[in-house]
């Protein structure tokens, strides 16, 4: 009898151990959303990219018109003033950020101004000045102009969306060139009197450059998409020697075209 009841009373107490056990609350588990980490764009190296063979804008070539500001109303202008410049460039780019880089160069620029029934004395024969003497009551040219070529060194700080391929890419360039007259001249062809006859059909070619401003200062710019933009330019010094004609600011306003 005494057997039984101890058994009895340690399967109570295993009963209660495991009620207790059961009625333990378990812990709450964690709810919370932890957003997912979404990868930070990381800013291009510009350093890093291979920039040895690109092309640049080594070789331009431009083709503007080129008009006077400041243009007395005694002279009569004609036709198409135009402008051809060529240049080979070098292109120094910036080790940090390669899409900007500084271009110097070198190269020619040439003008060419017509004249409507003028006479442009370069040599200074009439008086010791650069005259534009108007003949339409005399025999004129049916074709006069003038004619100025310079050597000159641009210098331009430029910016390319795309470094690695900048003949596909938007690129702008603000800068300046610096020039010397080599040559100025003016040709007349077919002279005609003043009821527009033929007197003479020939050609008449004077030069000389001591009237003219030997240096030209410009400011320069121009944006393009590849090797095809638009570009402008403007002389900020006298064309001709100041106290020997009219001050005029030549500018310049047309088409460029750059690759290599």
């Amino acid at each position: 009898m005494k057997k039984l009841f101890t058994f009895f009373l340690a399967l109570a107490s295993v009963y209660s151990l495991k009620a207790q056990d059961s009625t333990t609350s378990a812990p709450a588990q964690d709810t919370t959303i932890v957003p997912a980490k979404t990868p930070s764009s990381k800013k291009k190296d510009w350093s890093k990219v291979n920039l040895s063979n690109r092309p640049n804008d080594h070789f331009m070539i431009q083709i503007g018109y080129n008009g006077w500001t400041q243009t007395p109303d005694t002279v009569n202008l004609k036709g198409i003033p135009r402008s051809f410049n060529m240049y080979f460039m070098f292109d120094f780019p910036f080790k940090t950020n390669p899409r900007f880089s500084v271009g110097i160069g070198a190269g020619l620029g040439t003008d060419n101004v017509y004249f409507d029934k003028m006479i442009v004395d370069v040599t200074g024969r009439n008086v010791n000045a650069l005259t534009f003497r108007n003949v339409s009551d005399t025999n004129y040219f049916k074709k006069y102009k003038l004619m100025t070529t310079y050597v000159e060194a641009p210098i331009e700080l430029r910016f390319a969306a795309n470094p690695v391929n900048p003949n596909k890419s938007w690129k702008a360039a603000i800068g300046a060139k610096v020039g010397t007259m080599l040559a100025a001249s003016t040709k007349g062809k077919n002279l005609l009197n003043k009821s527009g006859g033929t007197v003479n059909s020939y050609v008449q070619k004077e030069k000389a450059k001591r009237y003219f401003n030997s240096t030209r200062l410009a400011v320069t710019g121009r944006i393009s998409k590849g090797v095809l933009g638009i570009y402008g330019q403007y002389q900020i010094n006298n064309f001709i020697k100041e106290g020997f004609g009219p001050d005029i600011r030549p500018f310049q306003v047309g088409i460029s075209i750059s690759g290599l």
